[in-house]
């Protein structure tokens, strides 16, 4: 083993946090793992990681070392696919929200590994916070604004929204004609919990070309969007939703739009990857399929 995979090695284990996951990762036994950084450590003379029962942390010096080694093997990767592979290939992981995912992304994905055979995709799927680098993803597709510095985000789409309650609902509480009508008829919302701090995102609605945020009670809290929309069909109160979500429920009647002259904001799509590393060829040949695919459909 050379001291490029030692490196890779590496990297792989601070942002993992772990050498059992980082190990799984890249396909090779634990104690090959250990073996490699303990072997880097010796070369380099100073002890690159901080071992501890339930985690590994790098030290100062690993810290220091880690950043240099992501942009040394960006490089060499780039510098490979260059002379000697032209087509990307390797192991890419990926987070994909799951009604995005579900609805349009893998009824194409046939699309994209026929035309990269030699990439291995690991997908994953889900609404909350993930954390790039220490859970080991390449990239996310994740709807909604940006709060993380840590990440670069590229927009590749827009979804229009309706606002949207059950039949039951709007018979019980009344069908509001106004955004004052929220809070004076006695309004409930289904908060939808987003990002890191957990914080419950405001309705909002463009009224005179301008945005409106408004918060009103919520007896109830989701993380996930299957079931932040089934909570409106029961009638536990008012949600926001791209439309092509509940295209089939506002047809057949089971969700009715209130509000329809003040829509929400459109919901900015969108790829993310860590800003402190340059885009593998892998990746960036994905974040541009993907960007292609979303960028032509009407939403």
């Amino acid at each position: 083993m050379d001291r490029f995979d030692d490196m890779r090695n590496f990297v792989r284990v601070v942002e993992r946090k772990s050498f059992t996951k980082a190990a799984a990762d890249l396909l090779i036994p634990r104690a090959t793992m250990t073996n490699s950084i303990q072997r880097l450590e010796d070369r380099l003379g100073t002890r690159l990681l901080e071992r501890t029962t339930r985690t590994v942390n790098p030290t100062h010096d690993g810290d220091a070392y880690y950043r240099r080694c992501v942009r040394i093997l960006a490089e060499l990767e780039e510098a490979d696919s260059i002379f000697t592979n032209p087509d990307p290939k390797g192991l890419l992981r990926v987070n994909l929200q799951g009604t995005l995912a579900r609805t349009f992304v893998i009824p194409a994905l046939g699309e994209f590994t026929k035309r990269y055979p030699g990439i291995e995709l690991l997908l994953s799927d889900g609404d909350r916070y993930v954390d790039l680098v220490h859970e080991g993803f390449d990239c996310v597709l994740r709807s909604g604004g940006l709060a993380s510095s840590s990440m670069i985000g590229k927009r590749i789409a827009l979804l229009h929204e309706a606002t949207v309650a059950s039949p039951a609902y709007i018979e019980r509480i009344g069908m509001p004609e106004s955004l004052e009508d929220l809070e004076a008829q006695g309004h409930q919302m289904v908060s939808f919990l987003s990002g890191a701090d957990d914080k419950p995102i405001a309705l909002d609605f463009v009224v005179d070309g301008k945005v409106r945020e408004v918060m009103i009670p919520s007896s109830i809290s989701v993380t996930g969007a299957d079931t932040y929309a089934a909570c409106a069909a029961a009638g536990l109160g008012i949600i926001q939703v791209p439309r092509y979500r509940v295209a089939d429920d506002l047809k057949s009647g089971k969700l009715i739009e209130i509000l329809p002259d003040s829509p929400p904001d459109p919901m900015p799509v969108s790829i993310l990857y860590p800003q402190n590393r340059q885009l593998s060829a892998r990746v960036r040949v994905f974040v541009d399929w993907l960007s292609t695919l979303l960028g032509r459909i009407e939403f």
